[in-house]
């Protein structure tokens, strides 16, 4: 099925958005739609919640899991907010656990959770597992919906990295240069992960995990989110609905776009039939890009053989 008529059957990517104030969350999902905007907030039956009676209940210590975040630069996505498990305690682990199973009962594809990103913020150096985070992925079944770690601020580590390679006798140029990278590799090696995937306190472990630094700027690069996202994806229609519908990563559009079309079609693209039907093919991949083609376009041939000299 190609991408276009998935979207036509299932509609939108549905994501739930787990994480305590202040983890950046709502930042992150500003990246991966490309806007600086707030969501508009949409209640089960699919109406608008005013902004006005969303804040008197957010005051009110009020939140409800079921409200659909939406953004307009990029309604293909759908984002359900849960507060953390440090906001509400037992009460909102048990929401999350319970809007998760119904969501996974759900007979229609579009109707169903896709995937879960799970933000810790990395501000509280060498900060230990929650409660609550440890709870939840002790005790909560998310059956076959991927669970992603989000480290976000992890750019908080960078000044930590940069004491210890001042401490090893690099100059402050060449210490805050090689802080990021250093920053990563040490997290890499340390408690934190090792406890998350090989601690037998931890039965449900994530699928993966992404470090997300300095998402508050112009420049944020949130390709990895995108990237480790689609990898998980064990269904080919929800891989192909979800690298289609994101549009900050056109590098993955080409990626999957050339593996997943250009086996099945390419040798036809001989013929002028065949190969407006590749390009139409391809096309399927960039929904915010395409347009309609004719056979004189030449940006269409242009970008045709773009992805056919990768292919090779």
């Amino acid at each position: 099925m190609d991408p276009s008529k998935i979207r036509e059957k299932i509609g939108r990517f549905r994501i739930l958005v787990i994480g305590r104030a202040n983890a950046g969350k709502t930042t992150i999902l500003q990246r991966v739609c490309n806007t600086r905007e707030n969501p508009e907030i949409f209640n089960g039956a699919g109406e608008k919640i005013d902004a006005t009676v969303l804040m008197a209940s957010t005051e009110r210590g009020e939140h409800d899991i079921e409200n659909e975040m939406v953004f307009r630069n990029n309604p293909g996505f759908i984002f359900h907010d849960s507060r953390g498990f440090e906001a509400g305690g037992e009460s909102e682990f048990d929401k999350v656990k319970a809007f998760i199973a119904g969501r996974s009962k759900e007979a229609r594809l579009k109707d169903q959770l896709h995937a879960i990103w799970y933000c810790i913020p990395m501000d509280e150096a060498h900060r230990a597992f929650t409660e609550g985070e440890i709870k939840f992925f002790s005790q909560c079944d998310t059956g076959s919906i991927p669970v992603i770690v989000l480290f976000t601020k992890f750019d908080a580590l960078y000044d930590i990295a940069y004491s210890e390679l001042k401490l090893k006798g690099a100059s402050m140029e060449e210490a805050v240069e090689q802080a990021p990278k250093h920053a990563e590799e040490s997290f890499a090696k340390g408690p934190q992960l090792n406890f998350l995937y090989h601690s037998g306190d931890i039965r449900r472990p994530p699928k993966c995990h992404v470090c997300l630094p300095n998402m508050d700027n112009d420049d944020a690069n949130c390709g990895p989110l995108i990237e480790r996202t689609a990898g998980t994806l064990n269904s080919e229609v929800l891989t192909q609905l979800f690298v289609s519908t994101q549009q900050t990563n056109l590098e993955l559009c080409m990626k999957y776009a050339v593996e997943r079309t250009l086996p099945t079609f390419f040798d036809s693209a001989a013929t002028p039939d065949g190969y407006q039907q590749l390009l139409s093919k391809l096309g399927t991949w960039f929904p915010h890009l395409w347009v309609e083609l004719s056979e004189s376009s030449k940006v269409a041939l242009d970008l045709c053989w773009v992805f056919t000299c990768r292919g090779m």
